[in-house]
């Protein structure tokens, strides 16, 4: 009587180990459980798509980078006190600002000098007057200006980040948090800062 039992139930139990394997083989299949995430309202933007390339459409954009640079690093030292944010984290974010900022004057020079060919080609063909051209040539001049202090001071904020990061790799070795590696990679990014650029 036993065996009349045991047979039934053993064939039933092995029947479900081999039906539960098959089900667990079909759900590692990438397409029966991926769901599509949820698009985020941030990531919509509202604005419509300028043409890329063109210097107006790149003052915009690099003038909303360093809007949204300038935002992230606004609280960021009070994040760093209360000790959300580390000291880096800090010191990258100041340093996106400048670089921002480096951007965006290249890109306003880049608009002026568009600007200045567009009138000169116009003087050229008669349509304005030689006098309007004189106001757009001081002003991309001084935007040219502008834009070489704005790489200046990037240059220097960058060389200060990688003196700072080399001593901070430097102090980690010794205490034994950092590889010789680490320092290696510092020491090698502050000499590229600091040789001679062409």
């Amino acid at each position: 009587m036993i065996r009349a039992i045991a047979l039934p139930v053993t064939f039933l139990t092995s029947a479900m180990v081999v039906l539960a394997a098959d089900q667990s083989s079909k759900s590692d299949e990438p397409d029966v459980f991926d769901i599509e995430p949820p698009i985020l309202k941030q990531n919509l933007s509202t604005e419509p798509p300028a043409a890329t390339g063109t210097p107006d459409a790149e003052v915009a954009r690099w003038e909303k980078q360093l809007e949204r640079a300038k935002e992230n690093a606004m609280g960021a030292e009070r994040l760093c006190k209360i000790g959300v944010l580390s000291k880096v984290e800090v010191e990258q974010r100041a340093l996106k600002v400048t670089r921002c900022e480096a951007e965006l004057a290249n890109a306003r020079v880049a608009q002026a000098k568009a600007s200045v060919a567009d009138q000169e080609s116009r003087v050229a063909s008669g349509e304005t007057a030689k006098q309007k051209l004189d106001p757009a040539k001081t002003a991309m001049a001084q935007l040219i200006e502008a834009a070489q202090l704005a790489a200046a001071k990037r240059e220097r904020a960058e060389l200060e980040f990688a003196e700072a990061n080399l001593r901070r790799q430097q102090k980690l070795l010794k205490l034994g948090s950092a590889h010789k590696s680490d320092v290696t990679r510092a020491e090698e990014k502050l000499a590229e800062l600091k040789a001679p650029k062409n």
